[in-house]
């Protein structure tokens, strides 16, 4: 076993370890993927201000996010097909957060299902949300929400229609692999990937099979996704869904300050700066670029949170000092998931935790809620933005 001291690491164990397809589903964006690359290389222009001679000791990262108490302000964020990068990888997930004491969220596209992820945890999990043109099938997702005591939604704005991701059109992307012989071959120098596969009974959207309408298979399931995603979806929607949910509702994708203050007018908890990891709209700004606007748009009327190249705990402070009060990890923790399973992802989390905090005591600070925009070089984060 190699030894793990980063995320990198875990980046490239997982490319060894999980099949092609799966690999580059995680780790790509669309078009030419400049989004998806700025996402990371905008944290690098951010430096920090070094403190010296500062009482380092008793320091704390607890804190809450959407009113939820977490051991250090980060969330997994919801990803699509989890279970595809290591079997029952939801549930792997859902157990690592558990034991960290940070929220897992669930997407809707997810493999193992909301009633797995319930039946297999005792940390309430958050929800993540796509809106269907299927308003029964919406319905009733978020009563099956309700009955797992899922204490918040997350609700993808984002998505009213995919963007043309060349990696996954070439790869013919997906679940369960098509057996052809590229992905046969493929799969061959997997093993461990495979024998996990076979022994779960969990390789389809197990939030959707046997409960949308006429998707009773995966043929039949093809069909009903792409028939879905709703392009007519606008902000009435998003106060019927606030109808709907009597719990925490959370906005995912809001980039443009404009955005930012609707998702305060629809009665919104919180909101996520995000650009869905860079696999829509390539060439809009990464999230830690648009962060700054969207903060000083809404100030304390609702609860900025941000995802999108997280890859250390030092990004985390970054986003923090610019306005976050939380982040959520995609790709770097299914870097941990693809690589070694449970296991992986609780080294994910490890490895943020003990960047973060160190980076805190550089820094001067102690407390993980009283980090701001002192922490960092005048004029290095503007130039981010």
């Amino acid at each position: 076993m190699p030894i793990i001291t980063n995320i990198e690491d875990l980046r490239l164990l997982a490319q060894k370890r999980v099949p092609r397809m799966f690999y580059d589903y995680t780790d790509s964006g669309s078009w030419t993927e400049s989004t998806y690359r700025a996402n990371s290389s905008d944290f690098e222009r951010i430096k920090f201000r070094q403190r010296v001679a500062v009482n380092m000791e008793n320091r704390t990262l607890k804190t809450t996010m959407a009113g939820q108490e977490v051991a250090m302000p980060v969330a997994l964020a919801p990803t699509g097909m989890t279970g595809m990068q290591h079997a029952d990888g939801e549930i792997l997930a859902a157990r690592a957060a558990e034991k960290f004491g940070v929220p897992f969220t669930l997407s809707t596209m997810s493999i193992c299902s909301i009633e797995d992820i319930a039946a297999h945890t005792c940390a309430p999990f958050w929800f993540q949300l796509y809106v269907m043109r299927d308003r029964d099938f919406i319905k009733r997702l978020i009563e099956r929400a309700k009955a797992a005591k899922c204490p918040a939604l997350v609700l993808t704005l984002d998505l009213q229609m995919v963007g043309q991701r060349h990696k996954d059109l070439k790869n013919g992307l997906s679940t369960p692999p098509k057996l052809t012989l590229p992905n046969i071959i493929d799969m061959m120098f997997k093993p461990r990937w495979c024998l996990g596969m076979l022994g779960t009974r969990r390789r389809g959207f197990g939030n959707l099979i046997g409960h949308a309408k006429d998707a009773t298979d995966m043929a039949s399931l093809s069909g009903w996704v792409a028939r879905q995603f709703d392009p007519c979806l606008s902000w009435d929607d998003v106060e019927w869904i606030r109808k709907q949910w009597d719990g925490k509702l959370i906005i995912k994708g809001i980039l443009d300050a404009e955005d930012a203050r609707l998702a305060v007018a629809c009665g919104a908890d919180a909101l996520i700066v995000s650009n869905h990891g860079g696999r829509q709209l390539d060439g809009a700004p990464s999230s830690i670029a648009a962060l700054p606007a969207v903060v000083d748009a809404v100030g304390d009327r609702i609860e900025v949170h941000m995802d999108g190249g997280i890859r250390s705990g030092q990004d985390v402070i970054k986003a923090l000092a610019l306005g976050a009060k939380g982040v959520y990890l995609g790709r770097a923790f299914l870097y941990g998931l693809g690589a070694m399973g449970e296991q992986g992802v609780v080294k994910c989390l490890d490895l943020i935790r003990k960047e973060l905090d160190l980076t805190m005591a550089f820094c001067g600070v102690t407390d993980v809620k009283r980090v701001d925009s002192n922490i960092l070089l005048p004029g290095t984060f503007q130039a981010a933005g």
